[in-house]
């Protein structure tokens, strides 16, 4: 893997600050960090450090002469600017060379390899996403959390980690004896027998369905059973019907996984029994009357937490720590949780959890994705999955496709609320963000079978002059490709997938208005392989990140 110039440039910014210390021009120890940002107006730079105010305090130093000393301490030995200036209160700007940029373009011949990573280094990570209760259909609020876990787990894999994904069946407790019951109740009102429907049991169609199906094959043989005989059948036939269900809709949506986790499965192994034992003998828990209680204040919890009711059944967080000790058995060190907003306040006691069994709290990184408001001509569709009024995934497949699915739960950050416009989502014009950003990829397809009829092979890096790129616009598509790795870095640290929708809007866009302002293919033939050149690489990082999120790349449209 290749260094980027923010690492780069980072790199050289850290010894230009080791120096200042070693030689007591700075009398102060080293930072912990140090950032070096894309800049968003290029007048300032193509990169900016605020590291000089950062260090103000430490180093008591005026902010402006603190930059001044690391202007004079910084060495580019890589010869990778043109200048650095100092403004404002004491930014570092930095202007990269272009030979740099275009020399990065060479990387591009690595095709699907391009921004790779090495970041991970081969670290197990696990990915653990859309775990929904096996008691209805996939709703668009999972689905969401489906698609960002995915593209995490996409970004982990190319950034150089093992990635695994995994789905918790929660098909132990309550909901499953309350989906059950459910179609229970509905099985005796097809067989014209009333019974009361009590309020915490599934509302919606699908159980209606289920019990249809129960009757169809079996009749009415379940008549004669006592409810603790049949709604065990019930909830079992019930339950890996729904699954299977979320299966086919998970896989119609691109989404697939190596395991699905029965939590079950944690019950009949004992593993929650031994891990309350084990909490108990390192003295994390402890008994108020018959209620045991985890200690998850020791580990910065605002309280602690019950982990064995009253009853002498264990809760759903016992389960769950129970759950996590076996990922950190299977040998995972990056663990990722992708979780509904509402589970916010679970988070505090989680990471207690995975120190108290003696793990880095940062092993585990929880990811919060917020509800969605689907609109439909810009006016929101009312859904309640209590009255079991909800627009399922499969819905909205049928409706707009897994491309426009995919790329529209990924258009803001997962923590905040998405309006997600299905009649937009529908559109062939450039007001839809995917049919635009698809677009830029076919119509780099079409200039390419242009140039080929015209007698134009498509073009190596070695065969383009890239020094005759000289427009603005040229160039801030080159810094653009060459940037993508950097995209990439960034979103696998921070576990934002949105990112890549982000960079995609602003390339396509770049890409959009070159190619509405300037030929590609003109009389002059060395200038027509540099740009057919960079339209070809342009076409790379297109293909590599819809590949990450999930989306075709057409050739035509």
């Amino acid at each position: 893997m290749q260094l980027t110039i923010q690492n780069r440039l980072t790199r050289l910014l850290k010894n230009a600050i080791k120096t200042c210390v070693d030689k007591n021009y700075l009398k102060m120890s080293l930072p912990p960090f140090v950032e070096v940002e894309p800049t968003k107006d290029p007048s300032y730079g193509d990169y900016a450090s605020n590291i000089a105010m950062m260090l103000a305090s430490r180093a008591k130093k005026n902010p402006r002469h603190i930059a001044q000393i690391l202007f004079e301490e910084f060495h580019d030995s890589e010869h990778i600017l043109e200048r650095i200036e100092i403004a404002g209160p004491g930014f570092m700007n930095f202007f990269v060379r272009k030979e740099i940029w275009t020399g990065l373009l060479a990387e591009t011949e690595r095709n699907h390899l391009f921004g790779s990573l090495s970041l991970g280094d081969g670290r197990k990570a696990q990915v653990e996403f859309v775990s929904a209760n096996p008691t209805g259909p996939l709703h668009i609020g999972h689905a969401r959390g489906a698609v960002v876990g995915d593209v995490i787990a996409n970004i982990l894999k190319m950034s150089g980690y093992t990635v695994f994904r995994e789905y918790y069946i929660n098909d132990a407790g309550n909901q499953m004896n309350n989906l059950g019951m459910s179609v229970w109740l509905r099985y005796l009102e097809l067989l014209g027998i009333k019974a009361d429907f009590p309020e915490n049991c599934y509302q919606g169609s699908y159980i209606t369905d289920l019990a249809r199906e129960i009757l169809k094959n079996e009749g009415d043989a379940h008549l004669s059973k006592t409810p603790e005989e049949v709604i065990p059948l019930f909830t079992d036939y019930s339950a890996n019907s729904i699954l299977d269900g979320i299966k086919e809709d998970l896989r119609a949506f691109g989404v697939t996984f190596d395991n699905y986790f029965s939590e079950r499965a944690l019950y009949a192994s004992n593993a929650v029994s031994r891990l309350l034992d084990v909490l108990g003998k390192k003295g994390y828990t402890y008994w108020e009357g018959e209620t045991r209680w985890f200690k998850t204040t020791d580990f910065g919890d605002e309280k602690d937490r019950v982990v064995v009711r009253r009853t002498g059944e264990p809760t759903y967080f016992a389960a769950d720590i129970a759950y996590h000790q076996n990922k950190l058995e299977r040998g995972f060190t990056d663990i990722i949780d992708v979780w509904g907003a509402d589970h916010h306040g679970y988070i505090p006691r989680m990471s207690a959890a995975i120190q108290a069994l003696g793990h880095d709290k940062n092993a585990l990184k929880i990811v919060l994705v917020q509800l969605v408001n689907l609109l439909r001509a810009g006016k929101p569709i009312a859904m309640s999955t209590r009255s079991g009024e909800f627009v399922t995934l499969k819905e909205v497949l049928d409706e707009i496709g897994k491309d426009a699915a995919r790329y529209n739960f990924l258009m803001r950050r997962s923590d905040s609320h998405l309006d997600f416009d299905l009649d937009l989502a529908k559109k062939q014009s450039t007001e839809n963000p995917v049919y635009y950003v698809q677009y830029a990829h076919a119509r780099i397809c079409s200039i390419e079978r242009m140039a080929i009829e015209r007698g134009y092979n498509v073009p190596c890096y070695h065969d383009a002059n890239l020094a005759l790129l000289k427009l603005p616009e040229e160039m801030a598509i080159v810094k653009s490709i060459a940037r993508f790795p950097e995209v990439i870095e960034g979103a696998a640290k921070a576990l934002e997938p949105h990112r890549l929708t982000f960079y995609l809007n602003d390339i396509a866009s770049l890409f959009h208005s070159y190619y509405n302002k300037h030929k590609v293919i003109s009389e002059d033939k060395d200038l027509s392989i540099s740009r057919l050149f960079l339209v070809k690489a342009a076409k790379v990082v297109f293909r590599n990140t819809l590949g990450l999120l999930g989306v075709t790349a057409p050739e035509r449209m």
